[in-house]
């Protein structure tokens, strides 16, 4: 299976491990594994390392419980010089349900070189032709 250009899924299991005492997922790993989605977004798209510079937006729209699939879906809503947004939405799946929309943010990544330092995005990354 290909994902388009510039977009990426990732895939998590709730575990007991991951949840609050309410049996719920934790709103901390929740904000690791939607930042873990943000980081792989923008390194596919910048073939570069990158760097978290800022989160603009984050929502917990409803608890996700302990044996959820949870669906972390990332694309890329703008390119700079140097930075990307990039927009995460997170659906939990439980078999034989209907997914539901749990979790969503938005990240600002940089792309940077071996010493940290913001470096600018290659145009040819940036208009990649899909193939069927």
């Amino acid at each position: 299976m290909t994902t388009p250009f510039g977009t990426m899924e990732l895939h998590e299991l709730v575990l007991p491990m991951h949840s609050n005492h309410h049996g719920q997922l934790f709103a901390g790993q929740g904000l690791q594994w939607l930042a873990k989605a943000a980081f792989l977004t923008a390194r596919g798209l910048a073939q570069r390392e990158v760097v978290m510079a800022g989160v603009t937006r984050v929502d917990f729209l409803a608890p996700v419980p302990v044996g959820c699939q949870l669906t972390l879906r990332g694309w890329l809503s703008r390119v700079g010089r140097s930075s990307m947004t990039v927009c995460i939405h997170g659906l939990a799946v439980r078999p034989h349900m209907p997914g539901e929309d749990v979790l969503k943010g938005v990240f600002e990544m940089v792309a940077v070189d071996a010493t940290g330092r913001p470096v600018a995005i290659h145009p040819s990354h940036l208009n990649q032709e899909t193939t069927p």
